[in-house]
């Protein structure tokens, strides 16, 4: 009887073994480390994932590999992704999912140099981030006939701060910080902000490949539960948060500062609430989806309408 209960542990041990390296994520969110993903920090570090059963790795992108390459490529099975990022992937051909929505605001800001106001800047040279995430930018252009000259750049806002740009795209979260750090005067006449003139569309999402996730959507739907646990907790705990998060950008060799994460989470954690119902609704807005692809199709960014159905859990 004690041989046949140690076998029946050890056959439990080797089932939960197997169980744990079917369900393995690689979870790749599309930056470097920084607040802005304190949620899915949170989730590793504090033991959420292991609790839903779930194994996750994060591994963040690299120049050469970004979060949508490595997520075509099988290199991870998670990516987090803008809205209107997402839209253009699937009129490309590839399906995705959204399993986990924490933007209900859209971050973007225009900042001019010399207190000009960048809707009266036709032709001017404006910064544009060269791993994407402009779309709405774009269409604001076009539509507002402004023929904008986009120069593109990778991860800073120095070429702005140098002088070499008229304006630059910014995240409310992110480079608008580095810019206030860098001195630039930041005024309602010289930033516009996406959200307060009739863009304000969504943001990051948790997306996988519609494949993946068809066969996995038990795994998948854990995963994003253990996530928004995280994303609750950190509103919860900013401090112990901002720890992790610190943790993150040390272990990644990341150039930055405590003063500029915390206001990062800070802005994140704001952009969380819905403007209309006050509360983190961790969902794709239909109205949001319906919008962002109307403004994509009419400015030629879209060669279809993307629907909100496409893009949810069935």
């Amino acid at each position: 009887m004690k041989k046949m209960f140690i076998l029946l542990a050890v056959m439990i041990a080797m089932s939960h073994a197997v169980t744990a390296q079917d369900e393995t994520i690689v979870f790749t969110p599309q930056w470097t480390a920084q607040a802005q993903f304190t949620g899915y920090y949170v989730a590793e570090a504090m033991g959420f994932y292991r609790e839903a059963g779930v194994d996750v790795r994060i591994e963040h992108p690299s120049p050469t590999q970004p979060a949508m390459s490595r997520l075509r490529n099988n290199q991870c099975q998670a990516t987090t992704l803008q809205l209107c990022q997402a839209m253009e992937i699937i009129d490309g051909g590839i399906l995705l999912v959204n399993i986990l929505q924490t933007s209900m605001n859209n971050a973007m800001v225009i900042v001019s140099a010399r207190d000009q106001d960048p809707l009266t800047q036709k032709g001017a040279r404006v910064g544009i981030w060269s791993v994407g995430f402009g779309q709405l930018a774009i269409c604001m252009s076009i539509k507002e006939h402004l023929d904008y000259e986009w120069v593109r750049f990778a991860h800073n806002v120095n070429l702005f701060v140098a002088g070499a740009l008229d304006a630059t795209l910014a995240m409310s979260y992110n480079e608008y910080y580095q810019l206030v750090q860098a001195g630039i005067k930041m005024t309602d006449k010289n930033v516009y902000r996406f959200c307060d003139h009739g863009y304000n569309v969504q943001e990051d999402g948790v997306y996988m490949t519609r494949e993946y996730y068809s066969e996995h959507k038990d795994q998948a739907r854990r995963f994003a539960e253990a996530s928004k646990r995280g994303w609750e907790w950190a509103v919860e705990h900013p401090d112990e948060a901002l720890d992790i998060v610190m943790k993150y950008v040390d272990m990644n060799n990341i150039a930055t500062n405590r003063v500029m994460q915390q206001l990062m989470l800070q802005e994140v954690l704001r952009l969380q609430v819905d403007r209309e119902s006050k509360q983190r609704e961790f969902r794709l807005r239909p109205d949001m989806v319906q919008e962002a692809s109307r403004l994509m199709v009419e400015n030629k960014m879209l060669s279809r309408e993307v629907t909100y159905e496409e893009l949810i859990e069935n």
